[in-house]
């Protein structure tokens, strides 16, 4: 009979759920990674939350393990390749925390605007300091909501009797799907220059790393507020220091840090006094413990009861042929490419294309795995699984296509993702050799190298000296070139340059190099699928 532990503290309604199903449940939390490795050995399931770090020791250890069950959202407290490679199914709850977050997010602006927690504070010392704490009103202001989706969307449902106007910045949303919550949606630039308080609401990706710095800070008006409750590392913390100190903008209302608990470094900005902080409570109330226990309790059962899989974050490759499997990876990795490709844009169809044997196979898992790796670069990777990956790109707008062609190809197995955003096209084929994903042609330039880690892609006039001159960049910059290629297509005086590189280029690098070259530059970064 199988059997559930459960390593981390669970609400009473999720471990009834589990209780009643009939299989045996242990309730250990609180143990060290030893512990757990000595423990796991006979247990078809673990339940968690974000106390408990699945490594790839445990995942070792973890005999018998099927599933992994994670109580919300951020899955970061697991080894997801390893346990993938394992054949251990790995389950979260992407929906139950969405309200309180959103509730949150409306609490940090109130707090903000009305300078409760320094006024608070200030009584508490004694004091009655009610000119010090004039605060402002919501009324009549300017919300600007920085990725409209489940959350931002429940934050203008909560904020618009306030009489706010809203504005929100969000490539991949259909425009009637935010008229009918009553935002206007324009550019990024708008959003930041006319907002009196902006929030933040979108993952945290290559894209939006850092995507509020010091630059956006300038443009924003100097009475105008920030709230974060989204993922540390949107904004860079640093320049929120600064536009602080400096008075650049009003305050700043944050819940995510780059580092939990902060680090000596950041606690600098704890000693600003525009700034309301919660370490990390989005997701803290009872009725959201409540909902994730019970969600990823149900999802356990059914999954060990039934076979029934819900909110899965990678593929069971039990459920794949041995033909099949290994292009699963490729799959999501093409999809992942071609839209960090492309960039923030609306992306209004994707159509995959099979080539060869894969014409002849059950191709809807590889079909399905590609939009995966598309929309992590929209809704992040906590967000993308192989059980949403269709509804979230139908609800972005996507028209998602299949086809297969006994047309010859160059190889015996290809595949080919292709997508159309603002009525461009762009094009990606793959393979794999072996076990490995190989990228052979991207946009008419024929290549054979590995689509993985780190890929630096450059555009430019086809003539001498280019190579060098990308190659004294990135050698200033500290960047190892490990692997390069160079491809030329008929009918075009353009050379395209692919170089594997050993880690994340900074926007000003690629930029850098795009200027040396005369030509168009783009870092894509990869996940370890």
């Amino acid at each position: 009979m199988a059997k559930i532990l459960v390593s981390d503290k669970l609400s009473k309604d999720g471990l009834d759920i589990l209780e009643a199903s009939g299989i045996p449940v242990v309730m250990k939390p609180g143990m060290t990674e030893d512990e757990l490795c000595k423990e796991i050995v006979d247990y078809d399931a673990l339940i968690i939350r974000s106390g408990t770090k699945v490594t790839r020791k445990v995942i070792d250890a973890a005999k018998k393990l099927r599933v992994i069950g994670r109580a919300g959202v951020g899955v970061d407290n697991v080894d997801i390749p390893y346990a993938t490679e394992k054949g251990i199914l790995i389950m979260n709850t992407p929906t139950a925390n969405i309200l309180s977050a959103a509730e949150h997010t409306c609490a940090m602006i109130l707090s903000l605007a009305r300078n409760i927690p320094f006024a608070h504070s200030s009584m508490h010392e004694g004091k009655w300091d009610r000119s010090k704490f004039t605060g402002v009103e919501l009324n009549g202001k300017v919300l600007g909501i920085i990725g409209v989706g489940r959350v931002g969307g429940e934050v203008a449902k909560r904020l618009k009797p306030f009489n706010m106007t809203m504005v929100g910045y969000d490539p991949f949303l259909p425009k009637e799907v935010a008229d009918e919550i009553g935002v206007r949606l324009t550019t990024l630039e708008e959003v930041i220059t006319t907002a009196d308080f902006m929030t933040i609401h979108t993952p945290l990706l290559p894209s939006t790393r850092n995507m509020i710095s010091l630059e956006q800070f300038k443009m924003m008006k100097p009475n105008a507020r920030l709230a974060n409750v989204a993922r540390g590392g949107i904004v860079n913390e640093d320049d929120l220091y600064t536009a602080l100190h400096d008075h650049i903008i009003a305050g700043a209302a944050f819940d995510v840090w780059c580092n939990e608990p902060l680090t000596d470094a950041e606690k600098k900005l704890l000693e600003l006094d525009n700034l309301v902080t919660t370490p990390h409570l989005g997701a803290s109330t009872v009725e959201a413990q409540e909902r994730v226990a019970v969600d990823i309790a149900n999802s356990a059962v059914k999954y060990l009861r039934d076979g029934i899989i819900t909110n899965a974050i990678n593929a069971p490759r039990g459920k794949l042929t041995p033909e099949t499997a290994p292009y699963v990876p490729l799959a999501e990795s093409m999809g992942e490419f071609i839209h960090q490709a492309v960039g923030n844009q609306p992306i209004e169809e994707m159509e995959v294309v099979y080539y060869g044997g894969l014409s002849t196979m059950d191709s809807k898992i590889l079909t399905v795995s590609a939009v995966k790796g598309l929309i992590k670069g929209i809704v992040g990777v906590d967000g993308a699984n192989i059980i949403n990956a269709l509804p979230v790109a139908k609800s972005k707008g996507i028209d998602v296509k299949e086809s297969k062609t006994d047309k010859a190809a160059s190889y015996s197995n290809l595949m080919e993702v292709k997508i159309m955003s603002a009525g461009k096209a762009s094009c990606i084929r793959g393979t794999v050799f072996g076990e490995e994903p190989r990228l052979v042609n991207y946009n008419g330039y024929a290549f054979n190298v590995p689509l993985a880690g780190d890929m630096l892609f450059v555009t430019y006039k086809d003539t001498t000296g280019i190579v060098g001159k990308v190659g004294s960049v990135l050698g200033a910059a500290g960047v190892d070139i490990q692997q390069m290629a160079v491809s030329t297509k008929k009918g075009s005086d353009k050379a395209m340059m692919v170089l594997l590189v050993g880690k994340t280029v900074d926007q000003k690098i690629v930029d850098e190099i795009a200027k040396a070259v005369n030509g168009e530059a783009k870092f894509v970064e990869l996940a370890d699928n």
